[in-house]
């Protein structure tokens, strides 16, 4: 038997092929699994993801596992803690992002009803699908990406920026990104459809 084609950038790790081949690219609408993408995509830049991916579960224990509620309500100490903590990535930048970036969850709820229906309404509800062929074909951001990032901006996310924005797009199936060859690429189509 041999082994199924991927998508390039996942190469041989068994960390980035699991993620690969059971998440990137799967519609995703639960509002905790979407304000963790939101935190860790804010928390790999400058760094690789499959480092972020490593520290998947650090992360999940030191943030709450993502209850967007209890992180907004972190204060001085639990910034002291997360800074502390060698399961994340101790950046005093990205832990304050990840805290406000939970308030204004909070606050875009009230507006939109969640993170669910706030990122899917710039999609109409519908992934992307797109046909690469080539990974070099994939973008790193594109125009709705830069569009979401300034919306995210103005209403207080930090560490959102297009490029951040256009992974979270990718990893949350907004978008299907998967090379034309990959095995994954058919099964996404047929699961948005």
């Amino acid at each position: 038997m041999h082994a199924p084609i991927r998508c390039a950038w996942c190469g041989a790790d068994p960390v980035y092929q699991a993620y690969h081949d059971t998440e990137w690219g799967v519609p995703l609408h639960d509002e905790r699994a979407l304000f963790e993408f939101l935190i860790l995509e804010g928390a790999q830049a400058g760094l690789s993801w499959l480092t972020i991916l490593r520290k998947r579960q650090g992360y999940r224990r030191a943030f709450d596992d993502f209850d967007a509620e209890r992180v907004a309500r972190y204060g001085e100490a639990d910034v002291a803690r997360l800074l502390a903590d060698p399961g994340i990535v101790r950046n005093r930048l990205k832990i304050a992002a990840a805290i406000g970036n939970a308030r204004a969850t909070l606050a875009l709820r009230e507006a939109f009803g969640g993170l669910d229906a706030y990122f899917w309404r710039f999609v109409d509800k519908h992934p992307s699908r797109n046909a690469w062929r080539d990974i070099s074909q994939v973008p790193v951001r594109t125009p709705l990406s830069d569009l979401i990032s300034q919306d995210l901006k103005a209403r207080g996310f930090k560490f959102v920026g297009s490029t951040i924005v256009y992974a979270h797009m990718q990893a949350t199936g907004m978008v299907n990104d998967h090379t034309v060859d990959c095995f994954r690429h058919g099964e996404i189509a047929d699961m948005s459809r």
